[in-house]
């Protein structure tokens, strides 16, 4: 393939240099970065008292096969609460989107926080938009190695940070973090830590722009999810432009009066707009796929009307009925449908949450024999209790049995146990019935019938540690035929 070729199919990246900016927009994007970074670096080492883990609050514990979310424990089996919240979060992007758009890339997307924070730390070290493109044109000489060196020393430090706190996570931190600058931390979180500095270090500082154009999925379907109210970041174009287009100041079209009286609209093609964009692009030639919605192009847009005392406006959240003259309608159908999935979905998932036992207990039939004739005419099946407890404090269960006259349970002494914090126990039963003599045929048929002599009740309930109903497990208990 020719190198003309290659020109025609592949578009060389454009280096992308932007502009601070002050305002309201830029103001609640720094609030959700610093809440964000917050919550992410100083939660592994909230501290939350357990007798049998780590006093972590928010702990991922692989090998124990628990998850722990301050008081709410997590195991394995409760693996549908994942499936509820990746449902919710599904939902509640559907629901925002056809709201607000692409409102979660410019606010709260992993790539776009730490993207925004590598850019502030090379503007802190290398200076405002026109000396980093000086910078960046200059020979490489002391300046531009100090300058260039230390920006990417501290994005490897941040990234190096986000690597190993996200890490611990899934062990205890503090643990983690001495075991891991003295060399006796687990190969899985050396790997894991660089694996993570490397992308991160790559993602947020080097492509920045270019996971949002070509790598993320979210840009490529994101207007299948728009439609004529939804609210996008737009220039207006009627007043921006006029009959005879956007023009600089100039003489006899400085004051918006003279302006108008020119046909010359308010945008005076400063290129502020452009300039903050962190992905590049032109809002004036209408929304495109890469627009990730941060709104700073507004906060842009707004400082030059201010300072020309003009009205804001001429680039704002709007939506596509509102430029064309009609009335902008939020609570449609569909939006409304969104809203009642989402907050039912919502409502589910608490309530499961809220409403699980602190233990678990299963009863299964030993088949194999599945009775045993004793020496004097009596009849015993046996079968394997399972308990579980979820909690992280001890408790003392109770195992009994009904619904089988005159049967007894024998479990070598285990009919009332303490469980351990998050204990699972596997315990023998044996439920035996003695011979009954007295029984004639009438009677047989008769309890046969209402299954007293084929079913067996077993209540599990729990005396001390926790304040829950009996779990009930009914089975069945054979007799040789004919009995």
């Amino acid at each position: 393939m020719s190198e003309e070729t290659n020109q025609q199919l592949y578009q060389k990246r454009i280096p992308i240099y932007p502009r601070s900016v002050k305002g309201r927009f830029r103001t609640l994007k720094t609030g959700v970065l610093v809440l964000a970074y917050l919550v992410f670096f100083l939660l592994p080492w909230v501290r939350w008292e357990r007798l049998n883990a780590p006093d972590q609050a928010v702990l991922y514990d692989l090998p124990g096969r628990h998850f722990y979310i301050f008081s709410l424990t997590i195991q394995v089996q409760d693996i549908f609460w994942l499936a509820g919240v990746l449902i919710i979060f599904a939902i509640l992007l559907f629901f925002v989107t056809g709201l607000a758009g692409r409102i979660w890339c410019g606010y709260f997307c992993f790539q776009t926080l730490w993207t925004d924070l590598f850019m502030m730390i090379e503007h802190w070290v290398q200076g405002e938009r026109p000396a980093r493109m000086r910078l960046d044109k200059a020979p490489w000489d002391r300046e531009k190695l100090i300058k260039k060196g230390g920006t990417y020393a501290l994005w490897l430090l941040v990234a190096f940070w986000s690597g190993l706190t996200f890490t611990m996570y899934w062990v205890d931190a503090p643990t983690l973090v001495i075991e891991f600058l003295t060399g006796r931390a687990p190969y899985a979180a050396y790997f894991t830590t660089l694996f993570l500095t490397l992308t991160t270090f790559v993602m947020a500082g080097l492509a920045r722009e270019q996971v949002c154009t070509y790598m993320c999925p979210y840009a490529r379907f994101q207007s299948a999810m728009f439609d004529h109210d939804t609210l996008i970041i737009s220039y207006d174009s009627a007043r921006g432009e006029g009959s005879k287009g956007r023009a600089k100041l100039g003489k006899g079209i400085k004051t918006r009066e003279e302006r108008q009286a020119q046909n010359v609209g308010d945008c005076i093609d400063c290129g502020y707009c452009v300039q903050v964009c962190p992905v590049g692009i032109d809002i004036r030639n209408g929304l495109q796929y890469q627009c990730i919605s941060c709104a700073l192009c507004i906060d842009a847009c707004d400082a030059i009307m201010d300072n020309m005392k003009w009205p804001r406006g001429l680039i704002a959240y709007t939506s596509e009925n509102a430029l064309n003259g009609r009335k902008t309608t939020l609570l449609k159908p569909k939006t409304i449908g969104y809203g009642v999935i989402l907050t039912a979905a919502t409502g589910i998932l608490i309530w499961s949450v809220l409403t699980s036992a602190p233990y678990t207990a299963m009863v299964e039939q030993i088949r194999q024999p599945l009775y045993t004739r004793l020496s004097d005419g009596g009849i015993r099946n046996s079968y394997e209790v399972k308990l579980n407890n979820k909690l992280t404090v001890p408790m003392t269960v109770a195992v009994r049995i009904e619904g089988l006259p005159g049967a007894t349970l024998d479990m070598d002494g285990m009919e009332r146990l303490e469980l351990a914090p998050q204990q699972r126990i596997k315990l023998l039963a044996r439920v035996q019935l003695p011979p009954r003599q007295d029984d004639d045929h009438e009677g047989r048929e008769r309890r046969e019938h209402d299954g007293e002599r084929e079913k067996v009740n077993f209540i599990i309930e729990v005396l001390e540690g926790a304040k829950t109903a009996p779990i009930q497990r009914q089975v069945p208990f054979y007799l040789p035929e004919g009995d």
